[in-house]
C-alpha cells in the first residue's frame, strides 16, 4: 500500500528549466532574478515593496528590526504557532508575550491581544495560521490606538484573502515563507513586504551585512566600489536559483489555491456526516488557501487524537499533529511571557490533526483518507489502547 504524504510541493519541468537558465547565466547568487521575484510577488500581493530573504524566520527578524522593536520591549505573539514566531522576538532582545487564539480560526483576535497588553508592548505579530486569514481590521484598530507596530506572519498565507484583498495588505510589514510545506516554494526562502519605503530599504541593507551598496551594484561596476557598513547586519539573502523557481511557482499559485479549496470542499462534504470531528473552514471575512486542512477530534469521537493518527498511519496515511503551543516547549518553560492561561491554544494543540492535502492528490488518495476516517468513526467507542486499535484493523 503506497503512503499518502501530508504534503507534496507541486514542481515540474518549468522549475527545472528556470533554474537551468540561471545556472547557464553564471549568476546564481542574489541578483536580477531575485529583484524580479521581489517585484512580481509584492505586486501580486498588493504591496509596494518586497525584500527576498533566506527564510520566513529571517524576514520576521528583519521586520521587527525595521519596525523599531528594541531590547526590553514586549511583543505579543500567539503561542499557537511554529516556534519561530516567538523566537524572532528573543533575537532582538525583546520578550514574547503569549496571546490565546480563537477556537474556530486558530488565530489571535483583537480581544485576545488586548487581554495581554503590557506597558512595555511595542508590537504585535498576527499569524494567518494554516492559511486561515487573521481578522486584521480590529487588530489594526487596537494597534493604532496603542501606537503598536502590526507585523503579519503570513508564512502560510500566500493565496489567502482578507476582505477581498490578499492577506498582508493591512499590516505595517508582513513576512512570508517559501518552505516546501507551503503552497509556493523555493526550497527554503522568505519575503518581507511593506508599503514603507524606508523600512524596505533598511531591510535590503540588513539582509546583506548592512552594506550600503548592493552586491549587484558592486558586481556590475567596472571600477571597484567602496562600500561601508553603517550598522551590524546579517547574511539573509535569497539566491537567484531560488528566485527563478519562485517566479514559476508564483504563476502557479492561483491554480494551487483552486485545487486545494476543491480538496477542502470534498473533505468537508464527508466530515459533515461524521460526528465528533470539527473541521477548519473559511471565516466570514476571507478565504483560506488551505495550506493545512485541520480537524479537531472532539470527546464524542470513538478515538482520541493520538489513536486517530495511529489509525490513519495503519492505512498508510501520513497525517500530522496540529500546531504546537510554543509556551509548552522547553525553550519557553517557565517563561515570563505567559501572563494568563491559554485554554483555546491548549485545546487545539492537544486535539487537532492535519490531513493530507496537496495539488497532485488523486481522487483515489482522497477516497482512501475519507474511507479511513469513516472506518475510524465506526470503530468501538472509547478504545484507549494503541495495540487494541491496530489489532482490530
Amino acid at each position: 500500500m503506497s503512503r499518502i504524504s501530508v504534503m507534496k510541493p507541486w514542481l515540474g519541468p518549468e522549475e527545472t528549466e528556470a533554474v537551468s537558465r540561471v545556472i547557464a547565466s553564471g549568476w546564481v547568487a542574489q541578483g536580477p532574478r531575485t529583484v524580479e521575484f521581489e517585484r512580481a510577488f509584492s505586486t501580486a500581493h498588493g504591496v509596494s515593496h518586497g525584500v527576498a530573504t533566506s527564510s520566513c524566520t529571517t524576514a520576521l527578524h528583519l521586520a521587527l528590526l525595521v519596525a523599531g522593536v528594541q531590547p526590553g520591549d514586549d511583543v505579543i505573539v500567539p503561542s499557537f504557532s511554529f516556534i519561530a514566531t516567538a523566537n524572532v522576538v528573543t533575537y532582538v532582545g525583546a520578550r514574547p508575550v503569549f496571546a490565546d487564539v480563537d477556537l474556530v480560526t486558530g488565530n489571535v483576535t483583537a480581544e485576545t491581544l488586548d487581554s495581554v497588553l503590557t506597558p512595555r508592548t511595542t508590537a504585535v505579530i498576527a499569524v494567518d495560521q494554516g492559511g486561515v486569514p487573521v481578522d486584521l481590521d480590529p487588530i489594526r484598530t487596537l494597534c493604532d490606538r496603542h501606537s503598536l507596530a502590526l507585523i503579519e506572519d503570513a508564512a502560510c498565507g500566500a493565496g489567502s484573502t482578507y476582505r477581498g484583498f490578499p492577506v498582508g495588505v493591512g499590516a505595517d510589514v508582513t513576512a512570508w515563507s517559501f518552505h516546501p510545506r507551503k503552497l509556493l516554494t523555493t526550497g527554503e526562502g522568505g519575503m518581507l513586504t511593506t508599503d514603507n519605503p524606508e523600512w524596505a530599504a533598511r531591510a535590503r541593507r540588513l539582509r546583506e551585512h548592512s552594506m550600503d551598496v548592493s552586491a549587484a551594484e558592486r558586481h556590475t561596476s567596472v571600477l571597484p566600489v567602496q562600500e561601508s557598513y553603517p550598522e551590524v547586519g546579517f547574511n539573509y539573502r535569497m539566491t537567484d536559483l531560488q528566485a527563478a523557481m519562485g517566479l514559476v511557482q508564483l504563476g502557479k499559485l492561483p491554480e494551487m489555491v483552486r485545487r486545494r479549496r476543491a480538496l477542502a470542499d470534498d473533505y468537508r462534504a464527508v466530515l459533515s456526516t461524521l460526528a465528533g470531528l470539527r473541521y477548519v473552514t473559511d471565516p466570514e471575512y476571507g478565504t483560506s488557501n488551505f495550506q493545512s486542512f485541520w480537524i479537531e477530534v472532539l470527546p464524542d469521537f470513538p478515538l482520541n487524537r493520538e489513536e486517530l493518527l495511529a489509525w490513519l498511519a495503519a492505512d498508510g496515511i501520513s497525517a500530522r499533529r496540529g500546531i504546537m503551543a510554543a509556551h509548552r516547549q522547553g525553550a519557553y518553560a517557565g517563561h515570563s511571557g505567559l501572563v494568563r492561561p491559554l485554554p483555546m491554544t491548549e485545546r487545539l494543540t492537544d486535539n487537532t490533526l492535519i490531513l493530507p492535502v496537496f495539488h497532485s492528490m488523486t481522487e483515489d488518495e482522497h477516497r482512501r483518507v475519507t474511507a479511513s476516517l469513516r472506518a475510524a468513526a465506526e470503530s468501538p467507542r472509547n478504545t484507549r489502547n494503541h495495540s487494541t486499535i491496530m489489532g482490530s484493523r
